[in-house]
C-alpha cells in the first residue's frame, strides 16, 4: 500500500508541474494533499515481515585426501656428485609435479598423470643429500630425479641399510661382543661354503687343534 502512494504522490505531482488552469492546479494541489496526509499515517512493515536475503553463495565441501599410486619400479645410476633416478611414464605434466627434498629423505608427486597421481618416495636415503641441489626434470616419457650427494663417492644403494658386518665397539660392552656378532651375521649370511669355513674353524679352535683365531682380542 505504501509503494502504490507514492507511485500515486510521484504522478499527481508530475501532473500539477504541468498544470496550468487554476481549478486544475487546486484540484491537484487537494488530492496530492491528502495523500500526502495518507502516507504519513500508513503503518511501516514490521520487521518480522520484511524477508531475510537469501545466500546464493553455494557451500564449499572440504576437499577430499588425495590418493596416490607408489612407484616402487624404477631405475637409476650415479657419479661421484649426484645420483639420478629415471621414472619412466608418460603424460607428466612439470607444473603438477610437487617435490620434497630433506638432506636423508626425498618425495616426489606427480598429479593427474592420465586421470591418476603418483608418488616417488624414500624415507631414508643411503647417504645424505644437499636438498637445494636437488631437481625433478620432465622429459616427453619419463622424469628424472637428481639427487645432489652431500659428499662425493659410490652409494651402494639408494635405501639406507645398518651395516651389521661392522663390530659395536661400544666402550661399555665387551669388546669381544662386537666381533661375535660380526662372526654371527657372517655365518647368517654367507653361502654354504662359508658357513663350513666358519664352523670348521670354531670347531678346530675349541678343539686345541688350531689357535682360537680371537685369542689376541682377550
Amino acid at each position: 500500500m505504501a509503494q502504490d502512494l507514492a507511485l500515486d504522490l510521484e504522478e499527481l505531482r508530475h501532473l500539477h508541474s504541468i498544470a496550468k488552469r487554476p481549478r486544475i492546479l487546486s484540484l491537484l494541489s487537494s488530492e496530492i494533499h491528502n495523500l500526502e496526509k495518507l502516507s504519513s499515517e500508513a503503518p511501516s512493515a514490521p520487521a518480522s515481515q520484511i524477508p531475510a536475503p537469501i545466500s546464493t553463495g553455494a557451500k564449499v565441501s572440504p576437499s577430499p585426501a588425495l590418493k596416490y599410486a607408489t612407484l616402487a619400479s624404477f631405475s637409476w645410476d650415479q657419479d661421484g656428485d649426484k645420483v639420478k633416478i629415471y621414472v619412466l611414464m608418460e603424460g607428466i605434466d612439470e607444473e603438477k609435479v610437487e617435490s620434497d627434498f630433506k638432506s636423508t629423505s626425498f618425495d616426489v608427486k606427480f598429479h593427474d598423470v592420465q586421470g591418476k597421481n603418483y608418488r616417488c618416495a624414500i624415507s631414508k636415503l643411503h647417504k645424505e643429500i644437499v636438498p637445494e641441489k636437488c631437481m625433478v626434470v620432465v622429459k616427453p616419457k619419463r622424469a628424472i630425479i637428481t639427487l645432489a650427494k652431500a659428499s662425493k663417492g659410490n652409494w651402494l644403494d639408494l635405501h639406507f641399510k645398518e651395516d651389521k658386518l661392522k663390530p659395536n665397539l661400544d666402550k661399555q660392552k665387551d669388546p669381544m661382543a662386537g666381533i661375535m656378532d660380526m662372526m654371527k651375521n657372517m655365518y647368517e649370511e654367507g653361502d654354504d661354503e662359508m658357513k663350513k669355513t666358519i664352523a670348521k674353524a670354531w670347531t678346530d679352535a675349541r678343539s686345541g687343534k688350531t689357535a682360537d683365531p680371537l685369542s689376541s682380542y682377550r
